[in-house]
């Protein structure tokens, strides 16, 4: 009985037979795989569009080849699949439905990358590019941010000495970052241990408190960073001299 849709890959990642089932046409590759990979992670920012690398070395036309990529941690793990001159979209995930595209110009010279695009949180992980018929898997790692400008209040003072207590939030990052804090002159500050809640859509919320004295100079810095990613947001904030807080009122601490 004939099938018109892909039937299934088997899940040997590393085995020595793998079996691609299209209509009544079975491919059979033998011997080992030869795995490529990881390189870099590739970055991207959350809504926008990547390339997804996958080259043949050396490059030979691919047009007519059979190629999966997929991730290992989703069910169904397709993520898009090339077969003879077309793509086959029927046990594809529903997450990168309408979200892929294979350049049929890149194929004729080995280059099996996809454009992936409108990037989201679930798109983090490890992909798989796998050609059955050269026997070979490539491997990337896509990590996708998220960032945000932090906030900083006045939260309060102490009388005694118009220490100024300052409170700096951030809301919207991914991956999970650091919070640090600066004087005028870019001077690490000791603050409290920085405080993070993860939202239902993933992303981090990060808060960090720090208490500041009068100073030569008046200016402080919340700096937000996250390094994976290559990303950093900061705000600065004055704070005027010990007359003008006699006569404000803050919460006293």
């Amino acid at each position: 009985m004939q099938h018109s849709r892909m039937v299934n890959i088997k899940d040997g990642f590393l085995g020595t037979i793998c079996v691609l089932a299209v209509s009544i046409l079975l491919t059979r590759c033998g011997g080992q795989v030869q795995q490529i990979g990881p390189l870099q992670p590739v970055v991207v920012m959350v809504g926008g569009d990547i390339v997804l690398p996958c080259q043949l070395e050396p490059p030979v036309d691919a047009v007519s080849m059979t190629m999966e990529l997929g991730r290992p941690d989703l069910e169904p793990r397709f993520v898009y699949v090339w077969h003879d001159g077309q793509e086959l979209l029927t046990d594809q995930n529903q997450a990168y439905k309408g979200r892929v595209l294979l350049s049929n110009d890149r194929l004729k010279l080995g280059d099996l990358s996809l454009n992936l695009y409108k990037v989201t949180i679930s798109d983090n992980g490890r992909y798989r590019c796998f050609i059955p018929k050269l026997n070979k898997e490539y491997f990337l790692e896509l990590l996708v941010g998220s960032v945000s400008s932090p906030g900083i209040n006045l939260s309060g003072i102490h009388k005694a000495n118009s220490a100024v207590m300052l409170d700096c939030r951030s809301k919207g990052w991914y991956p999970e970052p650091e919070v640090v804090w600066l004087d005028g002159e870019g001077n690490l500050l000791s603050a409290g241990p920085t405080e993070t809640v993860r939202g239902p859509d993933d992303l981090y919320t990060v808060s960090s408190r720090v208490t500041v004295e009068k100073r030569h100079s008046n200016n402080f810095t919340c700096r937000v960073q996250q390094k994976d990613i290559n990303q950093t947001r900061e705000t600065h904030i004055y704070v005027p001299g010990r007359n003008y807080f006699s006569n404000q009122k803050f919460q006293l601490q």
